[in-house]
């Protein structure tokens, strides 16, 4: 299996964005993962894909030759797009051979190498296809008993050029103006073709592309086919261009047909960024996971040695020499239970077994209690200084989370600064908000890092020798989540962060 498989954010993305079948194969043509939709396109249920070679898929007469051919693909792998005009065979599990194009692209993941492709069943469309050839078969022997004029050909090309799906046919003269338009894409755009005949294309284009697709079409009329992709604002196209020649064998148009592939290139882009979210994931969990067990490894350690010498003193009879040793047991209980208060804190947000409490009480109070708390926290010479800025002291919110998030914001403040420093806590009533600012003048968080601060987990790469959980701030966002507040942050490495929170308050 992919190590992405159970992530409920990719599996929302690929459920709800993907329409085609996707299926994934690793270097030995093992498939590893498939979606619901591929499920339904094969008749097999996952459990009966996983792990089975990707030949399962493919017409038992391919099955001789399909190794060889996909170990070429793999040592020299190349994009292939959908919408091509190759249709493949595929097998479902009944037996029965459907007609399908295949967009395959390959990915790496920790070294290793996957093929992704996107399968779409264009049955349905081959059918109508050679329903149309037949058609045009027909009419053309007609066509060449009646009479070979152009205007008689352009009826039937007419007809099959406004069936063309997520796209457009256009044939241009050599100053670019559309000779024939047709396609479901100009629906999308209320643009009918008799507006568009007679006009020029290069004039529907952004001012920024002009030229070069100029130089692209023009050298087309001398007898080039193209084929290449675009982007024009939010949208992808892929265009193809060919020459067309007259009795005389001279061009003078060009066919170009576009094709709208927004949504194959964002499923594309979706995955890619899936997998470097889930990649950025494990990276914290794994950090996580030996952050979390130096933390109780090292108070546990400081416990279990302070016992022993305590008892080693109480049998010396020398009491006066286990007070170090029972303040050192204390300190490390409250480091351990700060940590489970963080855990628990998490578990109790994310279960949503946490409602607000809204009560009206005393700020300044409040700021008096708060302080003497926090103070108590503060390294050596550190000093914290609460300044108050109300005209009304008494509040309406809630007054534990208040609490609780500037114990997070000042425990970090003390923590990430030195001894002798002073941490700021400003605090004033700005239209109808709360607003709590936390200043220190410690060791900043680094800019590229600040993107991720309030992720679960998350610690700076300057904070390593420091003991945290990477919750505090996760947590706090948490909290004014439920408050409806927010908070915004500015950070200097080595100088300084500077945190403010605004807090709707209830009158």
């Amino acid at each position: 299996m992919l190590e992405f498989e159970n992530n409920h954010d990719f599996l929302e993305i690929l459920f709800k964005s993907i329409e085609e079948g996707l299926v994934v194969i690793n270097k030995e043509r093992d498939i590893v993962y498939v979606n619901k939709r591929a499920v339904i396109l094969f008749g097999f249920s996952q459990f009966e894909l996983l792990g089975k070679k990707i030949e399962l898929l493919i017409p038992t007469k391919y099955h001789g030759g399909h190794p060889e051919h996909f170990q070429k693909y793999s040592d020299n792998p190349v994009r292939k797009r959908m919408g091509a005009g190759r249709v493949l065979e595929a097998q479902k599990k009944d037996g029965s051979i459907f007609s399908s194009e295949i967009s395959l692209n390959h990915i790496d993941i920790k070294n290793k190498k996957y093929f992704v492709a996107l399968i779409t069943d264009v049955s349905k469309r081959v059918e109508a296809e050679n329903k149309i050839k037949e058609l045009n078969t027909q009419l053309e022997e007609k066509v060449s008993i009646r009479t070979k004029e152009l205007e008689k050909s352009k009826l039937l090309y007419t007809a099959v050029a406004q069936n063309f799906p997520n796209g457009t046919i256009n044939v241009f003269d050599k100053n670019l103006n559309y000779i024939f338009a047709e396609g479901k894409e100009l629906l999308k755009y209320g643009v009918t073709s008799e507006k568009l005949i007679g006009t020029s294309y290069l004039d529907r284009l952004p001012m920024a592309i002009r030229k070069s697709m100029n130089t692209r079409l023009q050298s087309v009329f001398k007898g080039k086919k193209i084929e290449f992709e675009i982007q024009i604002e939010s949208n992808f196209f892929s265009i193809s261009a060919v020459p067309l020649y007259n009795n005389l064998n001279t061009i003078d148009s060009i066919l170009v047909v576009e094709t709208n592939i927004t949504p194959q290139k964002n499923a594309s882009q979706k995955l890619k960024d899936s997998l470097i979210k889930e990649k950025e994931i494990n990276e914290m969990k794994s950090n996580f996971v030996s952050m979390a067990s130096h933390e109780f490894r090292t108070p546990l350690s400081t416990i279990m040695s302070s016992v022993s010498l305590i008892n080693t003193y109480i049998n010396k009879g020398k009491l006066e020499g286990t007070e170090k040793h029972i303040k050192r047991i204390k300190n490390s209980v409250k480091g351990l239970t700060s940590i489970l208060n963080d855990f628990l804190s998490t578990d109790k947000l994310e279960s949503r077994k946490v409602d607000p409490n809204l009560t009206t009480f005393d700020y300044s109070i409040f700021k008096t209690d708060i302080t003497e708390e926090l103070q108590a926290l503060c390294k050596l010479d550190q000093t914290i200084i609460f300044s108050v800025n109300l005209e009304n002291k008494k509040i309406n919110t809630d007054q534990d989370i208040i609490k609780n998030i500037l114990y997070n914001l000042v425990s970090n403040a003390i923590k990430y600064s030195k001894e002798g420093q002073e941490i700021l806590i400003n605090s004033a009533i700005y239209k109808d908000e709360l607003v709590i600012e936390v200043l220190d003048f410690g060791i900043g968080i680094p800019e590229n890092e600040q993107k991720n601060l309030f992720n679960k987990f998350f610690r700076a790469k300057n904070t390593v020798n420091i003991k945290g959980t990477g919750l505090g701030l996760n947590i706090v966002k948490s909290y004014l989540d439920l408050l409806k507040g927010n908070i915004t942050f500015d950070s200097k490495e080595n100088i300084g962060t500077s945190f403010i929170v605004k807090i709707p308050l209830k009158s």
